[in-house]
């Protein structure tokens, strides 16, 4: 009898497979049949939404559908990101994600209310991204040294996107690795801190380069170094922190696109396969290179989930390193 039953369970078991896989099909034959969402979990105006609109564009025409593009700042990205982690999978909403919401928050939050490594799924790498270090011009200092040791002198606050965001750790980071001390200053979104530093309100923070590109060129702010080894063509004059004063110093940002992490495989593999070709257009290649970010290639999707994993472990150990680990609620 008990073997009876258990094969009974087998072959419902199996039925209930078929069924699954036979759905997720019809699903992907029928996708897309309405408008896409991107969800950018910062403040308008910064790298990550400049990307999420220049690739949902190019996903727009290749879909036939339109795709809008949602800001949903708050909480270091989990406002955002927890939207898209415990939202529909059906890939109608996917996540412009960086190391914040992908990897830092895992160590930065004791309660985050998702896990990137299952509740995401990646579909593509779109770009990375070096930061700058920028001081205001009043600011008496022209080198990473010179800051280091007026930081050593008197007291210094720095701004960034938010607690958690890349620039917040590369600051701490600098912190930890030259044995300063500077308060941290958090905006919602890199915008409002650049603004707060060029107006001089704050003394200094990282920042991405695009919205660095006119103030730089102006004299708004000062840019020091750059947190990657090698140097940036947007900035060629500018050395590494690595190479002024702090070595050992490399760190840097990316951008990826993906989906509800229990978003049927077919769907996942239609999006990967066209925002691959998205990705290899050459006028996407362009502005890529235009915004001073660096192109990535992109593995298979499962490659990119051990991608995120190593990240999670890589990041922790930063967060850890400069002293905020679990600093979050």
């Amino acid at each position: 009898m008990k073997s009876l039953q258990r094969l009974l369970l087998q072959r419902l078991a199996l039925v209930a497979l078929s069924l699954i896989a036979a759905l997720s099909f019809a699903q992907a034959q029928d996708y897309p049949s309405k408008p896409i969402t991107i969800v950018v979990p910062y403040t308008p105006g910064g790298s990550t939404e400049i990307l999420a609109r220049l690739v949902g564009l190019k996903l727009e025409e290749r879909l036939g559908k339109t795709v809008i593009i949602e800001n949903k700042p708050g909480a270091g990205t989990v406002i955002g990101s927890t939207q898209v982690a415990k939202g529909a999978s059906d890939g109608y909403t996917l996540l412009m994600a960086t190391p914040t919401p992908m990897a830092i928050n895992v160590a930065l939050h004791k309660k985050l209310p998702y896990d990137p490594a299952t509740d995401l799924i990646p579909l593509v790498m779109v770009a990375g991204a070096p930061f700058v270090l920028v001081v205001n011009p009043s600011l008496p200092v022209h080198s990473v040294r010179e800051l280091i040791a007026l930081a050593k002198e008197k007291p210094l606050s720095y701004g960034s996107g938010g607690p958690g965001a890349p620039h917040h750790l590369y600051a701490e980071l600098l912190c930890s690795m030259t044995g300063i001390k500077m308060t941290h200053v958090p905006y919602k979104g890199t915008l409002p801190a650049l603004n707060d530093v060029i107006a001089g309100h704050i003394p200094l923070m990282f920042s991405d380069i695009p919205p660095l590109i006119g103030v730089v060129a102006t004299g708004k702010v000062r840019p020091l170094g750059v947190s990657t080894k090698a140097r940036v063509a947007a900035f060629p004059d500018v050395p590494p922190i690595n190479e002024a004063g702090v070595p050992g110093f490399d760190v840097s940002g990316w951008f990826m696109l993906t989906a509800q992490g229990n978003t049927p495989r077919p769907i996942v593999d239609r999006l990967h396969k066209e925002l691959m070709a998205v990705m290899a257009m050459p006028e996407i290649k362009q502005q890529i290179a235009k915004l001073s970010l660096l192109p990535l290639d992109t593995p298979s999707v499962d490659e990119m989930r051990s991608f995120v994993k190593s990240e999670i472990t890589r990041w922790g150990k930063i967060v850890t390193q400069a002293g905020i680990a679990g600093s979050q609620q």
